[in-house]
């Protein structure tokens, strides 16, 4: 039935027919080659659905594996307090250290975080927002995308705060995510002339939720907004791909495998640099 649904929305005309060997799909002779490109082209595009369902009441796609960055950063926040205090100070992201030519702690201080309020705070937003800009633009694409962004926004820090500065948190990759979802309007925009309402709508929305969740009077509100912007930046720039192309495949997979191997190299450099 999801089929034959598939083929009528490209104007190719099939029956379903029930014969001795199950359920099949006739088509006319000359639709043949069309309809299995079609269907093929379905199959591709929705694979990963055990991951992704829609959210009830509303037109958008979550993506459940956002739980395990929740689990990451959770395990991060245990070793770093509990089995290893000294790695805190090792990857937090210190003005001095950083202009020294640890470049590192721009990354390893993203997955840092003060106490269990802070961590709390971060994983439950970052849980919805990044659930959210993974349905879109892929799991590892998002994954690293926003981790990026959280690096930019760190570096917005050293390059504002003129000051000794010291900062840790996910905040900036949260906002990151929440960039990369404002920005998937652009690739509306681009195709629709009534995308403009669209557009500023959205940016609107966006901004308004930064607002909401990144400019608390104690929070590093640099980071954020520099996540934000970094994160708006690289959607747009994804939003020239097809979604299908970011979800799946080559580049999927090659985001995950350099968002792991980031992580880990950042992290063995600042160990060993303590």
């Amino acid at each position: 039935m999801d089929w034959g649904l598939v083929l009528a929305s490209q104007g190719i005309e099939a029956i379903i027919n029930r014969s001795d060997t199950g359920w099949e799909l006739i088509v006319e002779a000359g639709d043949f080659e069309r309809a299995k490109a079609v269907l093929e082209q379905y199959r591709i595009e929705n694979r990963g659905w055990v991951w992704k369902h829609p959210l009830a009441g509303s037109e958008l796609v979550f993506h459940w594996g956002s739980l395990g960055w929740v689990a990451v950063i959770g395990a991060v926040y245990y070793w770093s307090t509990v089995v290893w205090p000294g790695a805190r100070s090792a990857g937090i992201l210190e003005s001095r250290g950083a202009g020294a030519g640890e470049w590192w702690r721009l990354f390893t201080a993203v997955s840092l975080h003060e106490n269990l309020p802070h961590l709390m705070s971060n994983a439950t937003t970052g849980f919805v927002l990044l659930g959210l800009a993974m349905a879109r633009y892929g799991a590892g694409v998002a994954l690293l995308a926003a981790f990026l962004a959280g690096a930019a926004g760190n570096a917005a820090d050293l390059l504002i705060y003129s000051e000794p500065h010291q900062s840790l948190g996910a905040s900036g990759m949260v906002t990151g995510a929440l960039g990369l979802i404002t920005s998937q309007s652009f690739a509306f925009w681009r195709k629709y002339r009534t995308g403009t309402k669209f557009l500023m709508q959205a940016t609107a929305g966006g901004v308004l939720i930064l607002v909401l969740i990144g400019f608390d009077p104690g929070a590093d509100i640099v980071a954020h907004v520099g996540g934000f912007i970094a994160g708006a930046l690289f959607g747009f720039g994804l939003g020239h791909a097809r979604p299908a192309t970011l979800q799946y495949g080559v580049a999927n997979t090659a985001s995950m495998a350099t968002l792991a191997a980031l992580f880990f190299t950042t992290w063995l450099l600042a160990l060993r640099a303590q």
